[in-house]
């Protein structure tokens, strides 16, 4: 008669029991917002074009609107202070000789674009924004300046007055976007804003890969025509691929190439058609494929090789060269 009562307890107590651990999971994924798992992509358009950006949110609580405000605010941000298309941007106004109160991410860009400067010997120079000017690259449609005006426009990057920051911007707003992502607890990631950083594995669980278009006149959609394909390993790195191939003018049967020497004033004229750097950040990478770009084939390699974290893919008219560390997929 005594069993009857005894098993009526034992199943009440396993229920209450029961109850309890759900109470606690309901009330954990409360306290913590019901973490999820998986990949999720954002998008849209800044800086003149579109971004994509991948993020592994495994353990995240944040929910993905939220995440998707905050890195447009970002991109929102970076606009006004480093725009130099925006005639309400810090920039804008600091080349029109208004006085400004720099924000971060001016403060930061030009602490940068100083470092790489000295780095480069000069080769990258975000105060050549003269040059850029009259040649018809920069926020002008100048172009075919007689010599008086490029030695007149040197003398104008030396005071530093006017800046253009569009040969590191993209890459350092990728640096920018990868931060809050790792603030999130973010680790698995791919940044694309026009220049790439990328982090750890892709939703295949292998590294992200990259491709690295064909360097020809007429190869205008990236992606359309590649040279070949670049394969993380992993590590947090910026990929940043810089040629003359898209941004150029012909005058008089002609070409002029977007990328000026900012140590000359004038359009290079060596063979190297595109430079793709690998570096610990994006804003690095963008900044020195810029460089390798004036510096020309046989210095881009020296600089490469002389810096052992970075790596490289140069594409000459007559070949091409990769460090050891560039791990290229051939398509």
């Amino acid at each position: 008669m005594r069993e009857k009562p005894l098993t009526l307890y034992k199943y009440f107590a396993e229920m209450k029991i029961s109850k309890l651990i759900l109470s606690i999971f309901v009330t954990g994924c409360l306290l913590a917002g019901c973490q999820r798992g998986g990949y999720a992509v954002f998008s849209g358009y800044t800086q003149g074009g579109t971004y994509t950006v991948k993020a592994d949110l495994t353990g995240v609580t944040v929910p993905e609107e939220e995440i998707a405000s905050h890195i447009d605010a970002i991109l929102d941000s970076i606009d006004f202070s480093l725009s130099g298309y925006n005639k309400n941007s810090l920039l804008t106004r600091f080349n029109a000789g208004v006085e400004i109160v720099p924000d971060r991410f001016f403060s930061e860009i030009r602490d940068l674009s100083e470092r790489y400067r000295t780095q480069t010997g000069g080769a990258f120079d975000a105060a050549s924004a003269p040059l850029f000017d009259i040649w018809g690259f920069g926020f002008t449609s100048d172009s075919l300046p007689d010599p008086a005006r490029v030695q007149a426009a040197l003398l104008a990057c030396k005071e530093e007055k006017v800046l253009n920051f569009n040969a590191i911007a993209q890459g350092y707003t990728c640096d920018v976007v990868a931060g809050y992502l790792h603030s999130l607890g973010v680790h698995n990631m791919l940044v694309d804003i026009g220049e790439i950083f990328c982090e750890g594995l892709n939703p295949s669980g292998k590294g992200w890969t990259i491709g690295v278009d064909n360097p020809v006149d007429g190869n205008d959609t990236p992606g359309q025509d590649l040279r070949g394909i670049w394969q993380s390993d992993g590590r947090a790195c910026g990929i940043v691929t810089s040629g003359n191939y898209r941004k150029f003018y012909v005058k008089d049967g002609r070409k002029y190439a977007h990328t000026i020497d900012p140590r000359t004033g004038y359009p290079v004229e060596h063979d190297l058609l595109s430079a793709t750097v690998v570096a610990p950040t994006a804003a690095e990478a963008d900044a020195l494929a810029t460089a390798c770009m004036v510096i020309g084939p046989d210095a881009a390699r020296a600089l490469i090789l002389g810096r052992p974290e970075l790596e490289g893919y140069l594409i000459t008219a007559t070949g091409t060269w990769t460090s050891d560390g560039f791990s290229l997929l051939i398509p």
